[in-house]
Protein backbone atom coordinates (compact mmCIF):
# COMPACT_ATOMS: atom_id res chain seq x y z
CA UNK A 1 0.00 0.00 0.00
CA UNK A 2 1.24 3.55 -0.71
CA UNK A 3 2.81 5.44 2.07
CA UNK A 4 0.05 8.02 3.76
CA UNK A 5 1.58 11.68 4.07
CA UNK A 6 3.72 11.57 7.31
CA UNK A 7 2.44 15.67 8.32
CA UNK A 8 -0.20 14.84 10.69
CA UNK A 9 0.06 18.00 12.71
CA UNK A 10 1.31 20.09 9.82
CA UNK A 11 -1.31 22.73 11.08
CA UNK A 12 -1.55 23.40 14.72
CA UNK A 13 1.29 24.52 16.20
CA UNK A 14 2.62 24.58 20.07
CA UNK A 15 0.11 25.70 22.37
CA UNK A 16 -3.02 25.43 19.99
CA UNK A 17 -5.79 23.26 21.12
CA UNK A 18 -4.95 19.97 19.06
CA UNK A 19 -8.43 18.81 19.45
CA UNK A 20 -10.44 18.27 16.41
CA UNK A 21 -12.90 20.64 15.65
CA UNK A 22 -16.28 20.65 17.93
CA UNK A 23 -18.70 18.39 16.03
CA UNK A 24 -21.45 20.96 16.85
CA UNK A 25 -19.26 23.32 14.96
CA UNK A 26 -18.55 21.08 12.20
CA UNK A 27 -22.53 20.69 11.57
CA UNK A 28 -23.01 24.29 11.26
CA UNK A 29 -20.14 24.45 8.61
CA UNK A 30 -22.04 21.74 6.46
CA UNK A 31 -25.28 23.47 6.90
CA UNK A 32 -23.97 26.59 5.49
CA UNK A 33 -21.86 24.98 2.58
CA UNK A 34 -24.73 22.99 1.84
CA UNK A 35 -26.87 26.53 1.33
CA UNK A 36 -24.43 26.96 -1.28
CA UNK A 37 -24.85 23.54 -2.95
CA UNK A 38 -28.23 22.59 -4.51
CA UNK A 39 -26.79 19.87 -6.37
CA UNK A 40 -23.82 17.62 -6.39
CA UNK A 41 -20.42 19.56 -7.81
CA UNK A 42 -17.97 22.79 -7.08
CA UNK A 43 -20.27 26.05 -6.40
CA UNK A 44 -17.84 29.45 -6.68
CA UNK A 45 -18.53 32.21 -4.22
CA UNK A 46 -18.82 35.16 -6.54
CA UNK A 47 -16.74 37.71 -6.05
CA UNK A 48 -14.58 35.72 -3.57
CA UNK A 49 -11.72 33.06 -3.14
CA UNK A 50 -13.93 30.28 -2.18
CA UNK A 51 -16.05 27.48 -3.87
CA UNK A 52 -17.79 24.42 -1.69
CA UNK A 53 -17.92 20.95 -3.28
CA UNK A 54 -20.71 18.35 -2.69
CA UNK A 55 -21.08 15.00 -3.76
CA UNK A 56 -23.92 12.67 -2.72
CA UNK A 57 -22.08 9.42 -3.30
CA UNK A 58 -18.87 7.85 -3.19
CA UNK A 59 -16.66 7.44 -6.80
CA UNK A 60 -15.58 4.01 -7.91
CA UNK A 61 -13.32 5.45 -10.28
CA UNK A 62 -10.87 7.65 -9.70
CA UNK A 63 -10.68 10.85 -10.88
CA UNK A 64 -7.65 12.48 -12.99
CA UNK A 65 -7.57 15.95 -12.50
CA UNK A 66 -5.03 19.04 -12.07
CA UNK A 67 -4.83 20.73 -8.22
CA UNK A 68 -5.53 24.29 -7.40
CA UNK A 69 -3.58 26.10 -5.13
CA UNK A 70 -6.10 25.96 -1.52
CA UNK A 71 -6.60 24.85 1.63
CA UNK A 72 -9.80 21.89 2.08
CA UNK A 73 -11.77 22.30 4.86
CA UNK A 74 -13.91 19.13 5.21
CA UNK A 75 -17.38 19.40 7.05
CA UNK A 76 -18.43 16.20 6.42
CA UNK A 77 -17.52 13.01 4.36
CA UNK A 78 -14.24 12.14 3.06
CA UNK A 79 -11.87 11.97 0.38
CA UNK A 80 -8.84 10.40 -0.87
CA UNK A 81 -5.75 11.78 -3.43
CA UNK A 82 -2.86 10.19 -4.52
CA UNK A 83 0.23 12.02 -5.86
CA UNK A 84 2.45 9.36 -7.40
CA UNK A 85 2.88 6.72 -4.75
CA UNK A 86 2.28 9.49 -1.73
CA UNK A 87 -1.94 9.18 -0.77
CA UNK A 88 -3.83 11.57 0.98
CA UNK A 89 -6.74 11.23 3.04
CA UNK A 90 -9.37 14.40 4.34
CA UNK A 91 -12.34 14.49 6.18
CA UNK A 92 -13.91 16.09 9.41
CA UNK A 93 -10.89 15.64 11.26
CA UNK A 94 -8.06 16.04 8.89
CA UNK A 95 -7.08 19.16 6.16
CA UNK A 96 -5.23 19.33 2.73
CA UNK A 97 -3.44 22.65 1.82
CA UNK A 98 -2.33 21.81 -2.16
CA UNK A 99 1.00 24.47 -2.34
CA UNK A 100 1.50 23.28 -6.39
CA UNK A 101 -0.80 22.64 -9.49
CA UNK A 102 -0.02 19.01 -10.05
CA UNK A 103 -1.71 15.95 -11.49
CA UNK A 104 -3.43 14.19 -8.80
CA UNK A 105 -5.47 11.08 -8.94
CA UNK A 106 -9.02 11.74 -6.22
CA UNK A 107 -12.16 9.76 -5.38
CA UNK A 108 -14.84 10.59 -2.75
CA UNK A 109 -14.44 7.41 0.09
CA UNK A 110 -17.23 8.36 2.62
CA UNK A 111 -20.63 10.27 1.04
CA UNK A 112 -24.20 9.43 1.06
CA UNK A 113 -27.24 11.51 -0.33
CA UNK A 114 -28.52 11.54 3.82
CA UNK A 115 -24.80 12.40 4.84
CA UNK A 116 -23.05 14.42 1.39
CA UNK A 117 -19.06 15.05 1.32
CA UNK A 118 -18.81 18.89 1.96
CA UNK A 119 -16.24 20.94 1.44
CA UNK A 120 -14.98 24.10 1.73
CA UNK A 121 -11.93 25.02 -0.57
CA UNK A 122 -10.32 28.63 0.41
CA UNK A 123 -7.98 29.62 -2.95
CA UNK A 124 -4.48 30.38 -1.86
CA UNK A 125 -3.46 33.78 -4.16
CA UNK A 126 0.43 34.55 -4.37
CA UNK A 127 -0.04 38.25 -4.01
CA UNK A 128 -2.26 37.55 -0.54
CA UNK A 129 0.28 35.46 0.83
CA UNK A 130 3.07 37.86 0.01
CA UNK A 131 1.51 40.77 1.84
CA UNK A 132 0.58 38.33 5.20
CA UNK A 133 4.62 36.53 5.01
CA UNK A 134 5.83 40.59 5.87
CA UNK A 135 3.65 40.57 8.72
CA UNK A 136 3.68 36.82 9.82
CA UNK A 137 7.39 36.41 9.52
CA UNK A 138 8.70 39.99 9.75
CA UNK A 139 12.50 38.95 10.35
CA UNK A 140 12.06 36.63 7.06
CA UNK A 141 10.83 33.15 6.80
CA UNK A 142 12.43 29.82 8.46
CA UNK A 143 14.64 28.52 5.90
CA UNK A 144 12.89 25.12 4.81
CA UNK A 145 13.95 22.16 3.19
CA UNK A 146 10.13 20.34 2.88
CA UNK A 147 8.83 21.83 0.17
CA UNK A 148 5.85 19.69 -1.63
CA UNK A 149 3.18 19.93 -3.51
CA UNK A 150 0.40 18.64 -0.87
CA UNK A 151 0.39 19.04 3.00
CA UNK A 152 -2.24 16.96 5.37
CA UNK A 153 -2.56 17.70 8.63
CA UNK A 154 -4.92 17.52 11.48
CA UNK A 155 -8.09 19.79 10.89
CA UNK A 156 -7.38 23.44 13.15
CA UNK A 157 -10.63 24.02 15.26
CA UNK A 158 -9.98 27.69 15.22
CA UNK A 159 -9.97 27.44 11.14
CA UNK A 160 -13.08 25.71 11.32
CA UNK A 161 -14.20 28.47 13.46
CA UNK A 162 -13.60 31.31 10.81
CA UNK A 163 -14.41 29.04 8.13
CA UNK A 164 -18.09 28.95 9.51
CA UNK A 165 -17.74 32.96 9.81
CA UNK A 166 -16.82 33.20 6.78
CA UNK A 167 -19.95 31.47 5.01
CA UNK A 168 -22.21 33.66 7.95
CA UNK A 169 -21.35 36.28 6.33
CA UNK A 170 -22.10 35.70 2.82
CA UNK A 171 -25.60 34.48 3.60
CA UNK A 172 -26.15 37.30 5.77
CA UNK A 173 -24.91 40.02 2.93
CA UNK A 174 -24.07 42.11 6.06
CA UNK A 175 -20.38 44.19 4.79
CA UNK A 176 -19.58 40.91 3.31
CA UNK A 177 -17.34 42.64 0.67
CA UNK A 178 -15.68 44.27 3.94
CA UNK A 179 -15.45 41.62 6.55
CA UNK A 180 -14.72 38.40 4.39
CA UNK A 181 -11.54 39.85 3.28
CA UNK A 182 -10.56 40.05 6.96
CA UNK A 183 -11.62 36.22 8.08
CA UNK A 184 -9.65 35.24 5.06
CA UNK A 185 -6.80 36.66 6.66
CA UNK A 186 -6.66 35.28 9.40
CA UNK A 187 -7.48 31.88 8.34
CA UNK A 188 -4.29 32.07 5.95
CA UNK A 189 -2.45 34.12 8.46
CA UNK A 190 -3.24 30.50 11.27
CA UNK A 191 -1.68 28.59 8.25
CA UNK A 192 1.43 30.24 8.02
CA UNK A 193 1.52 30.24 11.75
CA UNK A 194 1.74 26.64 11.99
CA UNK A 195 4.54 24.15 11.21
CA UNK A 196 3.69 23.72 7.73
CA UNK A 197 3.56 27.81 7.34
CA UNK A 198 7.27 29.00 6.01
CA UNK A 199 6.79 25.85 3.52
CA UNK A 200 3.51 26.96 2.44
CA UNK A 201 5.05 30.48 2.46
CA UNK A 202 7.36 29.96 -0.37
CA UNK A 203 4.31 30.11 -2.49
CA UNK A 204 4.71 33.52 -2.22
CA UNK A 205 7.90 34.53 -2.38
CA UNK A 206 9.81 35.72 -5.46
CA UNK A 207 12.28 33.85 -6.67
CA UNK A 208 11.93 31.03 -3.90
CA UNK A 209 12.25 27.61 -5.47
CA UNK A 210 8.15 27.14 -5.29
CA UNK A 211 7.98 30.10 -7.42
CA UNK A 212 10.40 29.34 -9.89
CA UNK A 213 9.10 25.54 -10.35
CA UNK A 214 5.82 26.49 -10.92
CA UNK A 215 7.35 29.03 -13.95
CA UNK A 216 7.80 25.61 -15.46
CA UNK A 217 4.50 24.18 -14.36
CA UNK A 218 2.67 27.56 -16.32
CA UNK A 219 4.95 26.59 -19.09
CA UNK A 220 4.33 22.47 -19.60
CA UNK A 221 0.54 23.12 -19.22
CA UNK A 222 0.29 25.59 -22.08
CA UNK A 223 2.91 23.58 -24.00
CA UNK A 224 2.39 20.36 -23.11
CA UNK A 225 2.24 19.09 -26.69
CA UNK A 226 5.72 20.19 -27.81
CA UNK A 227 8.33 18.52 -27.24
CA UNK A 228 10.35 19.81 -24.37
CA UNK A 229 14.25 19.40 -22.70
CA UNK A 230 14.77 19.66 -19.11
CA UNK A 231 17.57 22.47 -20.22
CA UNK A 232 15.02 24.44 -21.28
CA UNK A 233 12.56 24.39 -18.22
CA UNK A 234 15.31 25.11 -16.09
CA UNK A 235 15.91 28.13 -18.60
CA UNK A 236 12.46 29.22 -18.32
CA UNK A 237 12.83 28.90 -14.27
CA UNK A 238 15.96 30.60 -13.82
CA UNK A 239 17.70 27.57 -12.50
CA UNK A 240 20.68 25.35 -13.48
CA UNK A 241 19.91 22.30 -15.40
CA UNK A 242 20.77 19.91 -11.73
CA UNK A 243 19.08 22.12 -9.57
CA UNK A 244 15.82 22.24 -11.43
CA UNK A 245 15.41 18.77 -11.79
CA UNK A 246 16.06 18.07 -8.19
CA UNK A 247 13.57 20.69 -6.83
CA UNK A 248 11.13 19.94 -9.71
CA UNK A 249 11.38 16.39 -8.45
CA UNK A 250 11.14 17.11 -4.67
CA UNK A 251 8.09 19.37 -5.25
CA UNK A 252 6.16 17.58 -7.56
CA UNK A 253 7.04 14.16 -6.58
CA UNK A 254 7.50 13.50 -10.56
CA UNK A 255 10.72 14.56 -12.91
CA UNK A 256 9.66 17.13 -15.53
CA UNK A 257 9.33 14.69 -18.40
CA UNK A 258 6.91 12.28 -16.00
CA UNK A 259 5.01 15.94 -15.54
CA UNK A 260 4.75 16.40 -19.23
CA UNK A 261 3.81 13.05 -19.79
CA UNK A 262 0.86 12.86 -17.06
CA UNK A 263 -0.79 16.14 -18.78
CA UNK A 264 -1.06 14.90 -22.48
CA UNK A 265 -2.36 11.17 -20.90
CA UNK A 266 -5.06 13.20 -18.66
CA UNK A 267 -5.82 15.34 -21.78
CA UNK A 268 -6.35 12.51 -24.13
CA UNK A 269 -8.56 10.49 -21.40
CA UNK A 270 -10.75 13.99 -21.33
CA UNK A 271 -10.75 14.30 -25.38
CA UNK A 272 -12.15 10.39 -25.63
CA UNK A 273 -14.38 10.82 -22.66
CA UNK A 274 -16.15 14.43 -23.39
CA UNK A 275 -15.72 14.76 -26.97
CA UNK A 276 -16.08 11.69 -28.26
CA UNK A 277 -13.07 11.68 -29.97
CA UNK A 278 -11.13 8.52 -31.13
CA UNK A 279 -7.69 6.45 -29.69
CA UNK A 280 -5.49 7.91 -32.42
CA UNK A 281 -7.24 11.36 -32.96
CA UNK A 282 -6.64 11.96 -29.18
CA UNK A 283 -2.92 10.53 -29.38
CA UNK A 284 -1.71 12.68 -31.78
CA UNK A 285 -3.59 16.08 -30.46
CA UNK A 286 -1.78 15.74 -27.32
CA UNK A 287 1.78 15.23 -28.86
CA UNK A 288 2.24 11.47 -29.36
CA UNK A 289 3.81 10.04 -32.44
CA UNK A 290 3.35 6.89 -31.74
CA UNK A 291 -0.13 4.92 -31.20
CA UNK A 292 1.60 1.97 -29.71
CA UNK A 293 3.69 3.78 -26.82
CA UNK A 294 0.60 6.27 -26.12
CA UNK A 295 -1.69 2.64 -25.49
CA UNK A 296 1.05 1.56 -23.57
CA UNK A 297 1.91 4.96 -21.10
CA UNK A 298 -2.07 5.21 -21.14
CA UNK A 299 -2.10 1.74 -19.38
CA UNK A 300 0.17 2.25 -17.38
CA UNK A 301 -1.10 5.68 -15.96
CA UNK A 302 -4.71 4.39 -16.20
CA UNK A 303 -4.85 0.46 -15.35
CA UNK A 304 -6.94 -0.15 -18.83
CA UNK A 305 -6.06 0.14 -22.49
CA UNK A 306 -7.61 3.45 -24.13
CA UNK A 307 -10.45 1.84 -25.92
CA UNK A 308 -11.16 -0.32 -22.65
CA UNK A 309 -11.51 2.57 -20.67
CA UNK A 310 -13.72 4.15 -23.02
CA UNK A 311 -16.08 1.26 -23.10
CA UNK A 312 -16.08 0.88 -19.23
CA UNK A 313 -16.58 4.56 -18.89
CA UNK A 314 -19.30 5.19 -21.64
CA UNK A 315 -21.19 1.98 -19.99
CA UNK A 316 -20.68 3.29 -16.68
Amino acid sequence: MPPLNENRGAFSKAGDNNDRPDREDLKKLAVLIDKFAPHDGRFDLSGHSLHVVKETKTTAETTHTLSQPGMCIVAQGAKRVSLTQHVYDYNESRMVVYAAEVPICARITEASPEEPFLCLVVQLDPQKLIDLIMKVFPRGVPKTLNTQAIYAGNSHPKIVIAAIRILELIVQQEDADLLVPLVMDEILIRLLRSPAGPSIAQIGITDSHAQKISRAIAWLKKNYTEPVKVEDLAGISGMSPSSFYSHFKSITSMSPLQFQKTLRLQEARNLMMTRKADVSRASFQVGYASLSQFSREYSRLFGSSPSQDIAQFRSA
